[in-house]
Order: structure tokens, then C-alpha cells, then sequence
């Protein structure tokens, strides 16, 4: 999911709110490196990730999450799926805004999206919506204008995260890429050939945009942390 330039006012870590300041960038992306995006057509991108279950507390968790946050950064998206960075594991991180300006930041495994019951999630906002897994275009998309997500943190402890507005679309978007679903599967046809179309035509300028983007933060590339 690519970000949305709203100002920032209220923050919500794990959707508890946060006393004080929070940093640009969450804590956990000082922590990771620089993993590849994957592209669509990549199979891991078209098939639904595994639950997690033995992964819950281990180092290799938080160290994926890390990476995962500051990967997110360079792409600068406002979420990312676990088989977006080429793992097959029922987990997504998101750092969001909803259409009030307050930032949302977290990770959830084993997400599941409950049905709506009230009006606010069963009405739908059309929107643009872009992914960094299709580097560059955008295409507007009817999403529901709420959205509830039960799932687990890194320590298999229970979480519920409530979105609205850009944020539920967010929350959804990540959860389709669960399921092995793109944005631009849920197109026409002749909108999803269109859609490729313009990232194969702009997209080596993404990746291009990326590659300052981790310069400039800072960020390591997975692997070379000493070269």
C-alpha cells in the first residue's frame, strides 16, 4: 500500500495511543534492513501465506518485522505483506494515516477482517489506490469506509485494529495480500492491462526513487550491514 500525504496529529502504536512524541520512522526500522520487494506474477504474490504459529516470540520474527518496517520506508508505503519481501507468513506492518490525520503504526499476524455490521462498513469510498508490489500507478477502487482486523502481535497475543477511511484501506489492501490478492485483481480486465501497462512503463523510475530513498535514510540493503 503506497502512503497518503495527510498531516500528522495523533499517533496509535498497536491502536493504543501513544503519550508524548513519536519518531518520523517507528522505532523497529532502526533495527532492519533493506529486503527486495516483490513484483506481480511472482507466484508467492498470487497464493494465500501460511498462518503463523511456532514463529510467535522468536528472534527471527521481530528481526523480519524490523525489516519489514524499514523496507516499507524506503518503498514509502503505508503497508506491507509479508510475501511482499518473499515470505510466506500470514503477517503484514503499516504506517498510516486515516482521513482525520491520525497516524496508525503496528504489525498484526494472522489477520482476519471481520464482516460489517453497521453502516459505516458496509458503505463504500472510491479512492485511489496503489500497491509497491505494481511500482507507480495508482487506480481509484471501491473499498469499505470501515474496517475491523482481529488477529495476533509478535508474541501470539491478541490484537483488534479499527481503521477507517485511508486506514481501512490500508487494513484491507494488506489482508487481500494475504489471501494472494493484488488491487489489480479486483480491476476489469482492460483496467488491470492498463494498470501493468503504465508500471512497466515507469517503474525502473521507482525503483531508481527507492534505491536514494534507502541512501538517504540510511537504510542497509539485507546482507551487506559491514561492507
Amino acid at each position: 500500500m503506497t502512503t497518503n500525504p495527510v498531516t500528522r496529529h495523533r499517533v496509535l502504536v498497536q491502536g493504543a495511543p501513544v503519550d508524548g512524541s513519536y519518531p518520523e520512522r517507528a522505532p523497529e526500522a532502526s533495527r532492519g534492513e533493506v529486503l527486495r520487494i516483490t513484483v506481480v506474477g511472482e507466484d508467492i504474490l498470487h497464493r494465500p501465506c501460511k498462518p503463523a504459529s511456532a514463529e510467535f516470540g522468536t528472534a527471527e520474527l521481530s528481526q523480519l518485522i524490523d525489516d519489514m518496517f524499514v523496507t516499507m520506508y524506503v518503498a514509502e508505503g503505508a503497508g506491507l505483506a509479508a510475501n511482499q519481501v518473499d515470505v510466506d507468513l500470514r503477517l503484514f506492518v503499516y504506517d498510516c494515516l486515516d482521513d482525520d490525520g491520525v497516524r496508525h503504526v503496528g504489525h498484526i499476524l494472522n489477520p482476519v477482517v471481520e464482516q460489517g455490521v453497521d453502516s459505516e462498513e458496509r458503505r463504500l469510498l472510491e479512492a485511489g489506490e496503489g500497491c509497491l508490489s505494481v511500482p507507480g500507478p495508482h487506480f481509484d477502487l471501491n473499498r469499505p469506509a470501515k474496517a475491523v482486523v482481529r488477529g495476533q502481535d509478535k508474541d501470539g497475543a491478541p490484537v483488534v485494529i479499527e481503521g477507517t477511511g485511508y486506514f481501512a484501506r490500508c487494513l484491507l489492501h494488506e489482508t487481500d495480500h494475504l489471501n494472494g490478492l493484488l488491487y489489480v485483481d479486483r480491476l476489469t480486465k482492460r483496467e488491470r492491462r492498463g494498470v501493468l501497462q503504465e508500471m512497466h512503463d515507469i517503474m525502473d523510475g521507482v525503483f531508481a526513487r527507492r534505491v536514494e530513498r534507502a541512501k538517504a535514510i540510511g537504510a542497509v540493503e539485507k546482507g551487506k550491514k559491514g561492507e
